[in-house]
């Protein structure tokens, strides 16, 4: 059954481009991706090296920031965001969960991250907060 693709942010911003594999769905906006990684999968380089590559052919040059929309239990390897580290058109990273044992993993996880990261407990949070990254990077 195919999936319904539908914004994130409603009346804000259009889905440019949507794919995904056996561990995440990602949805790609004009200068968002916004991922959501499936029920206990273990995101790292490996199984999210291809959904990266196939982001960045898409959003070619342009700066954009990456959202992890936790929607889903799931685990992250940490040491891995030194691959997301080195990507120049990567300005931040916004964690979003309420769960509070999703934001104790997400404060561990900042510490690997070397550019902007924020955890929030909405979309909307977190949209706000990349539109400041992004118009930052631009100074």
């Amino acid at each position: 059954m195919a999936k319904t693709i539908t914004s994130h942010f409603p009346g804000v911003l259009e889905v440019k481009d949507f794919y995904q594999n056996d561990a995440a769905d990602v949805y790609l906006y004009e200068k968002f991706a916004v991922v959501e990684v499936k029920e206990g999968q273990t995101l790292s380089y490996v199984n999210g090296f291809t959904l990266l590559v196939k982001g960045l052919k898409i959003n070619g040059a342009k700066p954009w920031i990456y959202i992890s929309n936790r929607v889903n239990s799931y685990s992250v390897v940490p040491t891995d965001y030194k691959y997301l580290n080195k990507v120049p058109t990567l300005k931040g990273l916004a964690i979003v969960s309420a769960e509070k044992s999703e934001l104790n993993n997400a404060h561990l996880e900042k510490a690997f991250f070397k550019k902007p990261f924020k955890i929030v407990d909405s979309l909307d949070s977190a949209l706000a907060w990349g539109t400041e990254i992004l118009a930052e990077s631009k100074q």
